[in-house]
């Protein structure tokens, strides 16, 4: 019951932040496009183009995706000495990594959340030719982590309900 509910929300959490990466990413290339139009045939461009793409949009693209890719097992991995063991082995092999994977993420998730609380407190900006805020992309990588950290423990709980590593 508490393993479905978990699968179940991480799925949603996952697609919910694949589709805004998504949503960036096409944004991104408009804006872009839109950037190096105007630069082409009316020697304009926009004021900003760099630092929306920089701190934006590759920043959405890059953490809000990755609890996606691990829900469908996409990340790199590497087993050759695994891949020899018993499956008993091979699935305490992969829980122990899963466990390290939720220190791992947990930690990253708790620090960027401060950092992103801290920099929204002071209303963090880059320097630009105009104010151009920081804080709201901070955001991203709580959120993207905090994703993680769900992916990790729903492909832990499906592995040990299936017996055998993922």
């Amino acid at each position: 019951m508490i393993a479905n509910s978990i699968e179940r929300l991480s799925q949603w959490v996952a697609k919910s932040t694949l589709v805004l990466a998504a949503f960036f990413l096409v944004l991104m290339a408009l804006h872009v496009s839109l950037d190096v139009g105007l630069r082409y045939f009316f020697g304009k461009s926009f004021a900003g183009t760099l630092e929306f793409v920089s701190f934006y949009y590759m920043v959405a693209v890059i953490f809000l995706p990755i609890a996606y890719v691990e829900l469908k097992r996409e990340h790199i991995s590497v087993d050759v000495f695994v891949g020899r063991c018993s499956p008993t082995v091979q699935l305490a092999f992969y829980l122990f990594a899963g466990a390290l994977g939720l220190v791992y993420f947990g930690m990253l998730c708790y620090q960027s959340y401060l950092d992103a609380v801290r920099a929204t407190v002071r209303m963090e900006t880059a320097m630009a030719n105009f104010t151009f805020y920081l804080w709201p992309s901070r955001w991203a990588l709580p959120v993207g982590f905090a994703a993680m950290c769900l992916a990790i423990l729903a492909n832990m709980i499906k592995a040990v309900q299936q017996r055998q590593a993922l």
